[in-house]
């Protein structure tokens, strides 16, 4: 499956914001791919070293548990990592499809205080045949 790279400003909103979509095959295989996104976008904001590993690790613990939650490899699934860049902060969002009533770990859950303690601001949902984790890492 071929992978989809877009930059481009944020249209809903007068900003001078970057939006960054990456859409790959749901395969642990392509996790480097994002890790090393996360890594470069966060540079751009001059995140320290710390802050950046702590968002690259946030990022494979979100897509490892969404991974869980995707199709059969048989359906092609896709995993989509969604960057937006501020002056302020680097938020991102990774999203797979869902069959059915999937069920993210909750609040208490070692994964979810992983992602809470490297990202800041966590949220998931399920909706419409998709979960979705954002995370917010602030300056």
């Amino acid at each position: 499956m071929a992978s989809l790279t877009q930059l481009a400003p944020d249209a809903a909103t007068n900003r001078k914001d970057d939006v960054v979509v990456l859409v790959v095959p749901a395969d642990g295989s392509y996790l480097a791919v994002l890790r090393t996104a996360t890594a470069g976008l966060a540079a751009r904001l001059q995140f320290t070293l710390d802050e950046i590993e702590d968002l690259r690790i946030a990022v494979d613990e979100a897509c490892a548990m969404l991974l869980a939650l995707a199709p059969p490899p048989a359906v092609e699934p896709t995993l989509t990592c969604h960057f937006e860049v501020t002056g302020e902060a680097l938020a991102i969002e990774v999203a797979v499809p869902v069959n059915g009533r999937a069920a993210l770990p909750g609040g208490q859950s070692f994964s979810w205080q992983v992602l809470t303690a490297l990202a800041g601001e966590v949220k998931a949902e399920t909706n419409n045949g998709r979960a979705a984790i954002r995370l917010v890492k602030r300056r």
